[in-house]
């Protein structure tokens, strides 16, 4: 019998434009957004965020820039980010959101085709862009969000604002909902850039159904540390909170994550899966160090769960309430994204009170395809697919898993001046998102791996190498691995795989047998560890090579290995 679908009320908005306006009326002087590092623009209520963006506007207006131009946006998380963002969006311009931990290369490619005519960047980019715009022939204006004398030709948006009256609210643009918005180029490569372009309509169809699902409310306070360049950053880590007068606060950095929460007591934490299952692996790691807690803990949890299943839902935020007042004692719920977490984290976290969820999407859906709820999730699913989404699995397997297909409005229009790649990419409306899945007898989208990663055994049958990989990196020798086929003259294609091992693991180690680190003691306690995972796998799943590399992968802003780049 499949779960009833509980769906929250929330206001109706067509465009982003729409929602800033709707928020400052509806939460005026409430704080909405705040950097916790030392900023020109520091700390905006959504009635002076509103006012900022019609300054901000008006100044675009003053130097020349018409609708519709394209403008690339660069720098860290911070205020001026989202504030160029939000008047691209209501003064409607088109934007470009580049990652700043691009190289130098691919960061100007995009610039270039993107057909940015302006380019707002943090101080941080001001050499290079100093340096490159001599080669970027249709960047008219370049405005840096910080003082900076690099470069005579720079303007200051902090000094442009200043000098702009604000624009009536009735003067703001009309916005089609169906024009193009927004530029995100997934792969900044010379002759690889693919510029998924999103409209304000999609942008506001996922908040809308996004909300209608996950309860957010004036209340709760974010802290933003993931890149905000990123869709799943952009839209669910600042539109959402705006959407719905909720506060950001923009982290000092990575590093300072925990000290950040504790400042501002945040109620809602994104993340990419990496995050949480560090977090969870130290918590774990503190308790099994303590021999108090490492006998009191585990009968506790135990205990906790059976008041939690009687209805006591605060029963473990209370009795682990230190635990708590490490992340600021307000954490409301984790929310996992960019990739699939480790149901066992997920269990894990909330055994100790803390709300875990995990939704799925892609750049190309802005970017929420599926989602769970708060009471009614499963640990080893991506979610329930969003009420306007359609999703089906095109021609499944015997066990019902195929390549996931979608349709609705949040759905991308199609890849910036590139008809062969959009249209590769759909048939018959719905877009092939390249993920391997299937649909449960409850709604709930499970996901397998990417279509691309999948490996032929020998007896015919797929093997994903995400789900070996969640299995080995649940063990605390092992960092990191990635999985792969490759040919082996008898058995035809073998699993294999690249492991990175965990360095602070075996220090441990070696202290507690008194011995030193040597290359065959990682070896055999590497392989002791994929003879425990092959023993969970299937025959055909089973790893027959294996290979321990000195160096990390090479990792995308969500933490993904970037696959293509490893020599296996």
């Amino acid at each position: 019998m499949k779960r009833e679908i509980k769906l929250n009320k929330v206001p109706n908005i067509i465009s982003v434009q729409d929602m800033v306006l709707n928020s400052a009326r509806e939460f005026g002087s409430k704080h909405a957004v705040e950097d916790l590092n030392n900023t020109p623009i520091n700390r905006l209520t959504f009635s002076e965020l509103k006012h900022n963006i019609l300054k901000f506007g008006n100044a675009l207006k003053k130097i020349g820039v018409k609708e519709r131009t394209h403008i690339a946006l660069i720098g860290e998380n911070r205020v001026q980010w989202s504030l160029t963002f939000l008047t691209s969006m209501c003064f409607n311009y088109v934007i470009v959101p580049i990652d700043k931990n691009l190289t130098q290369n691919e960061i100007i490619n995009i610039i270039h085709e993107s057909d940015s005519e302006v380019i707002v960047f943090s101080g941080a980019f001001s050499s290079m862009i100093s340096e490159s715009k001599g080669s970027l022939k249709k960047l008219k204006h370049l405005i840096c969000m910080d003082e900076t004398f690099e470069d005579k030709s720079f303007l200051n948006m902090v000094e442009m604002m200043r000098k702009a009256d604000a624009a009536y609210e009735t003067d703001l643009p009309k916005i089609n909902p169906d024009d193009l918005a927004e530029i995100i180029f997934t792969s900044g490569s010379l002759g690889r850039a693919k510029g998924v372009m999103l409209t304000q309509k999609n942008l506001a169809s996922n908040l809308v159904d996004m909300v209608s699902m996950l309860l957010i409310d004036s209340n709760d306070r974010f802290l933003s540390v993931l890149p905000i360049h990123h869709t799943y950053e952009c839209t669910c880590g600042m539109l959402c909170p705006l959407y719905r007068g909720a506060s950001i606060y923009y982290a000092r950095s990575l590093k300072t994550v925990v000290d950040d929460i504790q400042k501002v007591k945040a109620t809602i934490l994104l993340g990419v899966p990496l995050l949480f299952e560090k977090m969870f692996k130290r918590i774990v790691k503190s308790i099994n160090e303590d021999k108090v807690k490492s006998k009191i803990v585990p009968p506790l949890v135990k205990l906790t769960n059976v008041f939690s299943q009687l209805g006591m839902k605060d029963v473990k935020k209370k009795v682990f309430s230190e635990l708590h007042e490490k992340f600021g004692g307000s954490v409301r719920m984790f929310i996992a994204g960019g990739a699939a977490p480790d149901p066992l984290v997920a269990k894990g976290l909330r055994e100790f009170g803390f709300n875990f969820i995990q939704g799925y999407g892609l750049t190309e859906t802005s970017p929420i395809v599926a989602l769970n709820q708060l009471n009614n999730f499963k640990d080893n699913a991506a979610g329930i697919p969003l009420t306007r989404v359609e999703v089906k699995i095109h021609n499944p397997g015997e066990n019902g898993s195929g390549e996931i297909w979608v349709k609705g409005p949040s759905v991308m229009p199609g890849y910036y001046k590139n008809d062969k790649l959009t249209s590769e990419a759909f048939e018959d409306g719905w877009f092939k998102t390249g993920d391997i899945g299937f649909i449960d007898e409850d709604s709930f989208l499970h996901i397998n791996g990417r279509k691309k990663n999948v490996i032929i055994s020998k007896s015919g049958k797929n093997v994903f190498p995400e789900e070996i990989e969640d299995l080995l990196n649940r063990s605390p020798y092992i960092l990191e691995s990635m999985v792969f086929g490759q040919d082996d003259e008898k058995q035809g294609e073998i699993i294999a795989v690249q492991i990175v091992a965990d360095a602070e693991a075996f220090i441990e180690l070696a202290g507690r047998l008194n011995v030193p680190i040597t290359k065959d003691l990682i070896e055999s306690k590497i392989n002791e560890e994929i003879i425990k995972v092959n023993g969970q796998l299937a025959a055909h799943k089973q790893i027959k090579k294996i290979d321990v590399r000195e160096q990390e992968f090479e990792k995308t802003t969500t933490q993904k290995i970037k696959r293509y780049l490893v020599t296996t």
